[in-house]
């Protein structure tokens, strides 16, 4: 299905944009995160592109409307010669600087069990809509990065989604999953959501901890007590959340404005978070990942 087939069974007309983040990192320290997506602005123009991410580094590439294809049951993104999908990954990539090739495969995936966007995905109007793929899955296979091997092997992955007209104006965006005896994964995502009259910012979360999710949620009655480029802290109820930001290394990214890829934001794939999930006086975890992803952007 080429783009335009595809926007059909989406939203028919522009502005539109939707992109899968594919992240992946290793016992050893590696990361490295592939963003292909398709974008189309109000005046029916369609372009696709794939943004590399890698600790030091990140590219962009794009690529003609005649070099995509996108199946959403099975996900099945191929963008040139590259393919991306639910049994993993192929890359053929030889341009504008950049060399990676390679293939690496999935393990079952961990999904959620509802929509995190809740009763939000019902918001027709909604700016942008976030969806989660996979909390986290086992990987095998290797890459290579012009010239260094990534061997992914016994590593993890995550995938999640965003589609919509354009990224908000100001959101906080974090994720991280690590293995061992108390393994867990966790997504937060804080943003100003616009409104015809008004708007408000909400924040939706997903945390996996020893085999159980704790959701929270606007939509749930969280609260957002901290944002900043220093972190977060959410609240719902008795559970809190707080997220702090200790070291970063930001790469610039490209983000849609009304579906044209044209805002610059800064990603950390590897950053130092510390995290710490409390449940009344309970401590339930404290967890400082080495490899988290963090986001923060605003347009003021």
């Amino acid at each position: 299905m080429s783009i335009m087939g595809f926007l059909r069974g989406a939203n028919g007309t522009g502005p539109y944009f939707e992109g899968w983040y594919f992240k992946h990192q290793n016992p050893r320290g590696q990361t490295l995160a592939l963003i292909p997506a398709f974008h189309m602005d109000s005046k029916g123009r369609r372009t696709a592109s794939l943004q590399v991410i890698s600790k030091d580094q990140a590219w962009w590439l794009e690529y003609p409307e005649a070099q995509l294809q996108v199946f959403r049951r099975p996900l099945q993104v191929q963008i040139g010669q590259s393919s991306f999908g639910g049994q993993g990954i192929d890359l053929h990539i030889r341009r504008d600087g950049l060399s990676l090739c390679g293939s690496l495969r999935y393990g079952p995936f961990t999904p959620l069990r509802s929509d995190i966007m809740g009763p939000f995905r019902f918001f027709g109007g909604m700016q942008c809509a976030h969806g989660v793929v996979s909390m986290g899955h086992p990987l095998s296979g290797a890459l290579a990065l012009n010239g260094e091997c990534l061997d992914f092997s016994n590593g993890i992955g995550y995938i999640e989604t965003d589609r919509g007209r354009s990224f908000p104006s100001r959101y906080l965006w974090t994720q991280c999953l690590w293995e061992g005896a108390e393994r867990g994964s966790l997504m937060l995502a804080i943003a100003t959501i616009p409104l015809p009259v008004g708007g408000f910012t909400g924040c939706i979360c997903s945390v996996l901890y020893r085999g159980r999710e704790y959701r929270l949620a606007t939509y749930r009655g969280a609260r957002i007590e901290a944002c900043s480029p220093a972190g977060a802290v959410i609240r719902q109820g008795r559970y809190r959340l707080e997220a702090q930001l200790l070291g970063e290394r930001r790469q610039p990214l490209r983000a849609p404005v009304e579906g044209r890829m044209e805002r610059t934001i800064h990603e950390s794939l590897s950053a130092e978070v510390q995290y710490r999930f409390w449940h009344g006086k309970e401590l339930l975890f404290q967890h400082v990942d080495q490899n988290a992803s963090f986001e923060y952007a605003s347009e003021r």
